[in-house]
């Protein structure tokens, strides 16, 4: 089969559309059997991978690696319109507190978890490290859309709902954030300039600066996007301008080695932060007009990269991550709720609904994929593995994650809607 269509040189435009085309009815297959869409995506992309039927292959892969960065661009600019410093504030600093406990108690006990069974597995050592502390800072991110969605599908309202919109949505940022340092530590490690004190600073200085020229340069076009909107009443000219301004973004960042994810994360947040709720209202409008189709592409893609013939070698690796992630995640949000005072609902049930992972997680171990693949063998060894075990994880997470939020919030009295209380 893999061999009839590499013969057939379908032009690149059909193949979108018909990956596209799967993914769209395979989504809608998720539904009808009460799992999420993401999930009809992910499977629809294994089918199509180079490890299955190969309509997808390494080479197409490589023509539409753009297609998850513009994606991944436009994820982060709605996380960051979703970061309201006003809301934050009326939480309180309970919410600061558990969302950084969540967080680093995640990064902290997967990175370990990591660097334990990479070495009693024997990993070259010169992986071990770099894997650990890659696979550590993806495991921080949360997918805003698992949970949400389960809360807008059950009109849920109370603490517990509150506190997971800022949770989901802050957390993504700490996750990016977390990446950007353990990137540039990691590729230092594997190109071997890590043994002087000169190279130790610049590994850790190299980071610090690509963050600080992203939030300098996301805050920058964040006000001047601000401005620009306020002259536009047209819902159709602020779409385009989101569109234009997503595409210079991302390039940028790409021509000067920032990142582009936090950069338009940062974007969103001085833009919900500096514009009326009515103006942020519509441009989120504008967002979900451009963003269905560039998911199911993004996930599609994302879940060609998945090799059930590589899972077997990779049942320890994920198994691990599995275990270690879930604690962390559940632990960190229960020490976060209690050092920060949080409600009795929230601390006993807060953790249960931040568990789905799909979104930016599986975006961060596709730039894995990518920029590591071209430094060594090694380097490639790394980003094959994470892509292929973060994808097969991540369906996990998003079964058990939506399930395992919907229970919280029925537990806690906020689904107020009788029907969803029922099922």
């Amino acid at each position: 089969m893999n061999g009839f269509i590499d013969n057939l040189h379908l032009p690149i435009l059909f193949i979108i559309g018909l990956v596209t085309l799967a993914g769209f009815y395979t989504g809608k297959l998720s539904r009808v059997i009460k799992m999420p869409s993401v999930i009809g995506f992910l499977l629809a992309g294994a089918f199509l991978g180079p490890f299955a039927l190969n309509l997808i292959s390494t080479k197409v892969q490589t023509d539409l690696s753009l297609i998850p960065e513009l994606a991944l661009g436009f994820v982060a600019l709605s996380i960051g319109l979703e970061l309201n410093f006003q809301t934050l504030k009326k939480q309180g600093k309970s919410v600061l507190i558990i969302i950084l406990f969540e967080s680093l108690v995640t990064f902290i006990m997967v990175t370990l978890g990591m660097l334990f069974v990479g070495m009693l597995i024997r990993l070259p050592q010169t992986v071990v490290l770099p894997l650990a502390l890659l696979t550590g800072s993806i495991s921080a991110a949360t997918a805003p859309a698992g949970t949400v969605s389960v809360i807008q599908e059950n009109n849920a309202r109370g603490e517990l709902t509150r506190t997971l919109y800022s949770v989901v949505g802050f957390d993504d940022g700490i996750g990016i954030i977390l990446f950007g340092f353990c990137s540039a530590i990691s590729k230092s490690l594997l190109k071997g300039t890590g043994g002087d004190i000169l190279s130790i600073m610049q590994m850790f200085l190299s980071p610090l600066a690509e963050i600080g020229l992203s939030l300098a340069f996301g805050i920058g076009i964040g006000f001047l996007v601000s401005l620009l909107l306020k002259r536009l009443s047209n819902n159709r000219d602020i779409l385009v301008l989101t569109v234009i301004t997503v595409f210079l973004v991302t390039g940028i960042c790409d021509w000067f080695h920032l990142s582009f994810i936090l950069t338009n994360m940062i974007m969103g947040i001085t833009i919900v932060n500096t514009q009326t709720s009515k103006n942020v209202h519509t441009l989120n409008g504008a967002l979900s007009d451009v963003m269905p189709f560039l998911f199911i592409l993004f996930f599609v893609l994302a879940g060609s990269n998945l090799n059930f013939g590589a899972l077997p070698a990779l049942g320890v690796l994920g198994t691990v991550y599995i275990l270690f992630r879930g604690s962390g995640k559940l632990l960190g949000a229960w020490l976060g709720s209690l050092a920060g005072g949080a409600d009795k609902i929230v601390k006993k049930y807060v953790g249960l609904g931040i568990l789905s992972q799909v979104g930016v997680a599986v975006g961060l171990s596709l730039i894995v994929k990518k920029e590591f693949s071209e430094i060594n063998p090694d380097g490639h060894y790394i980003g094959a593995t994470i892509i292929t075990f973060v994808t097969a994880t991540c369906l996990f997470f998003d079964v058990i994650g939506p399930i395992l939020t919907k229970h919280a919030l029925v537990k806690a009295g906020e689904i107020t809607n009788s029907k969803s209380n029922k099922n």
